[in-house]
């Protein structure tokens, strides 16, 4: 394999796109981003915003004041979780009955508690949390960071996409893709679970240059000569280099890879922790301990997925129909991971330079939708943010008193990018790429850091 991935660092051309890499602006606080995305719509007040008027309003029709718009119903009655809440840790927030391992770490946690979107489509939404822009086409936020910051290891990818073993969230690769980035930037799919994590990992016995090596050299060196006579003239033109630079590093993956995904070396404990011994929480527990073991080598962002895109019977949050039979299924397979991540990077002295942001497309509303279920809510919902020099124990924001919209301090993904570039060292308002004619970034025109969540 060395002499493969010698043979295709020598296919390489010379760089045929090439936008000057911005340099960090400031001293970095983090230098890896760990993105839990929740596909579907996760109902944050039935997980972390506790409003006691849904217990005191029960079967109460739902007037918060105002024109209310849902994606699929009408408004109905109010509806308490059906979780039970209490508070926990030196912080005393309140955690429910659905997430009692991440309950464990609320004082590593800054909930984020008045977090609003401008769409109450699962595409656009999802598109918007992982780019900035709801239309697809634009930068995700890992292809934004390794175009900044490059490579910390030459043998993996800076950007790594982990989807849910059942699927492709809404949107698919355009979620992780580099846009009008140069093309090496986009995130890599990987499937920890799969015989195959990665397609052509492993080389075919039977293919020509395993059977002759000579003839093998003369073939690359025929197409290192056709790459140079196409190259010439198409400088402007960055798809073949990025194309050679990916069959670099597939040769060097096949190395690499393995050895990353192999969790079969982790400890007993440690495998325990992450519940890979639990087929409710194998899957999401193999790719978060992944992700911790992709930063360590140096991998700078990784985007693990919890649920798929539609299907039934239901394979992510999006809970229309039964909200306590399937968030209590996803709510099963994401906590305990989730909470084994947080507390394995912080044991490992890792979760001071690595930062972890739980998210989701949107929230879900304070009504019932039919009698079980709950609706998309884009106005008012929560995330978290752990590490990287994020102050834990603390909120920000609020929602109003039926967690519906967002009342006091409202924020945007815009926000949380800008905040995420700067603990990574970068002013979000500096950190462009000049294309068709405009200065594009990461948060459009729009942004500010939350400095009230920084250590």
């Amino acid at each position: 394999m060395g002499g493969v991935g010698g043979g295709l660092v020598g296919l390489a051309l010379p760089e045929l796109f090439a936008q000057d890499r911005p340099r960090p602006h400031h001293p970095p606080r983090a230098r890896a981003v760990i993105q839990l995305f929740m596909s579907g719509a996760a109902s944050t007040c039935d997980m972390y915003d506790h409003k006691p008027s849904l217990e005191k309003h029960a079967g109460e029709p739902f007037d918060p004041g105002g024109r209310v718009e849902l994606f699929q119903s009408s408004p109905g009655v109010v509806m308490p979780s059906p979780w039970k809440w209490r508070r926990h840790g030196e912080s005393g927030l309140p955690m429910s009955s659905l997430v009692p391992r991440l309950a464990e770490v609320v004082d590593d946690l800054a909930f984020i508690r008045s977090m609003t979107t401008r769409t109450n489509v699962h595409g656009p939404a999802t598109f918007f949390g992982a780019t900035g822009f709801v239309r697809p086409g634009f930068p995700a936020a890992g292809a934004w960071l390794s175009w900044g910051l490059g490579s910390a290891n030459d043998d993996l990818p800076t950007f790594v996409a982990l989807p849910d073993e059942r699927g492709l969230p809404p949107g698919g690769p355009r979620n992780w893709a580099a846009g009008f980035l140069p093309a090496e930037h986009q995130g890599i799919t990987l499937w920890p679970g799969r015989e195959e994590p990665l397609r052509n990992l492993r080389p075919n016995s039977d293919a020509d240059w395993v059977k002759d090596p000579a003839g093998d050299e003369r073939d690359r060196s025929l197409l290192a000569e056709l790459g140079r006579i196409h190259g010439g003239g198409r400088e402007e033109d960055d798809r073949l280099a990025a194309r050679m630079r990916a069959f670099e590093l597939t040769a060097r993956l096949q190395l690499a890879a393995p050895e990353a995904l192999d969790t079969t070396g982790e400890s007993a404990a440690t495998r325990r922790l992450y519940g890979l011994d639990d087929p409710v929480t194998a899957d999401f527990g193999r790719r978060c301990l992944v992700a911790r073991r992709l930063v360590e080598r140096g991998v700078r962002f990784v985007q693990v997925w919890s649920g798929a895109d539609n299907g039934f019977p239901r394979r992510n949050w999006d809970s229309h129909e039964n909200l306590e039979r399937d968030h209590g299924s996803m709510g099963r397979s994401m906590d305990g991971p989730a909470a084994a991540l947080v507390a394995d990077l912080k044991g490992r002295g890792l979760l001071d330079e690595v930062l972890v942001n739980w998210t989701t497309e949107f929230g879900r509303m304070p009504c019932a939708q039919g009698a079980l279920g709950r609706d998309h809510n884009p106005d008012g919902f929560t995330c978290w943010l752990a590490g990287g020099g994020v102050r834990g124990g603390v909120e920000y924001g609020a929602t109003d008193e039926w967690g519906y919209r967002a009342a006091d301090a409202p924020v945007e993904v815009h926000d949380v990018h800008a905040t995420m570039l700067h603990l990574l060292g970068f002013d979000h308002e500096r950190m462009v790429v000049r294309h068709e004619g405009l200065d594009r970034r990461l948060t459009d025109v729009h942004g500010h850091v939350l400095t009230e969540l920084l250590a």
